[in-house]
């Protein structure tokens, strides 16, 4: 789907207006490799193939070596057709045993030189690219997380919000304490890095953003806490790391794709058209939207959490009208009913 059909789909959802929507994924199985994505002329409106990497076990002599590794493993992708792939922490860097440009040589107040082979790949291959390195800005050093778009333009840039003693220590400064997020042509994005996985706070704020997709650029994997940090918030978490694996993991924390010792990249069609569920008392609706709608949604009942997924398989489908037609609250929204109800009777 067109870029332009992309948007004027959401903008008729209400999804850029803040609707309380979550999304899980349909791809490859985790651990597996990397497998055919679906041609974007054959998706869903609302479905976007998403790829991430790991350098894991990938080292350069230098910057130059690495850059060039880093954009094979890139063009490795471009079969599956991605619409973004992320990339890990400042990966231009990291893995190279070699001398490094100093700071100030490297970190620059925009695409800069670092990137700009990155923005090239995004415009010719018309994905967006998380391209997480150094950067400047107002005379300050920060580790970052730049968007790039499709046309290989800077979209925009998230500073990390929670730097380690270490980092401080070489002069990079800690990012603002409300982190950005980007509207692209398929949903609305946002990024952590590294050691904010360790706080709450910019995983929370992000969202209340209405973020659909997070990624998490990092050194390490992480675990078990990216997946938290997917059911947590009910959003898409992507990670892309220096070392063992890197995943995407759906809005009920399951691993749909990830990287292995057999892998060094995984990708996933992953469906935004989807809404997160409290199941009592919904539940006692599914039977009359199933008969109502047949194949052109599909229910996920998750017996032990009680939560439930309704996903769109129309194009024609759009899963806020189906919530407002059965009168049906995103557990989002069943919360901060019961939350106001508690604090009236306290």
């Amino acid at each position: 789907m067109k870029s332009n059909q992309r948007r004027s789909f959401l903008a008729k959802s209400g999804l850029f207006a803040g609707a309380a929507l979550g999304w899980t994924t349909a791809g490859n199985q985790a651990g597996a490799a990397p497998s055919a994505a679906e041609p974007r002329s054959r998706r869903l409106p609302r479905e976007v193939c998403l790829a991430t990497v790991s350098l894991d076990g990938l080292q350069a002599t230098d910057v130059k070596s690495m850059q060039q590794q880093v954009i094979r493993i890139m063009e490795k992708i471009v079969p599956q057709q991605p619409d973004v792939i992320c990339l890990p922490e400042t990966f231009d860097v990291a893995n190279v045993r070699g001398s490094k440009p100093p700071l100030s040589e490297r970190a620059a107040d925009g695409i800069g030189e670092v990137a700009q082979p990155y923005a090239d790949f995004a415009k010719k291959h018309s994905c967006y690219v998380v391209c997480p390195i150094h950067s400047m800005q107002d005379g300050r050093y920060y580790n970052s997380a730049l968007f790039i778009d499709r046309n290989g333009e800077l979209l925009g840039r998230y500073h990390k919000m929670h730097t380690t003693t270490d980092e401080m220590d070489q002069g990079i400064a800690p990012g603002p304490i409300d982190p950005p997020v980007f509207d692209t042509d398929f949903g609305r994005v946002g990024a952590q890095i590294c050691f904010d996985i360790e706080w709450h706070d910019g995983w929370t704020k992000l969202a209340e953003a209405g973020a659909e997709i997070v990624f998490w650029p990092s050194a390490f994997a992480g675990g078990s806490m990216v997946n938290a940090k997917a059911w947590q918030h009910r959003y898409c978490v992507v990670s892309s790391t220096l070392k063992d694996t890197s995943k995407i993991c759906g809005i009920t924390g399951e691993e749909v794709a990830k990287t292995s010792r057999w892998n060094q990249w995984a990708c996933a069609v992953v469906n935004l058209e989807k809404a997160f569920l409290h199941t009592w008392p919904y539940v006692q609706r599914f039977a009359a939207i199933q008969a109502k709608y047949g194949a052109d949604i599909r229910i996920t009942n998750y017996g032990e959490e009680e939560w439930s997924i309704l996903e769109s398989r129309s194009p024609d489908l759009r899963i806020a009208d189906v919530l407002r037609e059965f009168e049906l609250k995103t557990i989002q929204e069943h919360l901060a009913n019961a939350d106001a109800l508690q604090c009236s009777c306290r």
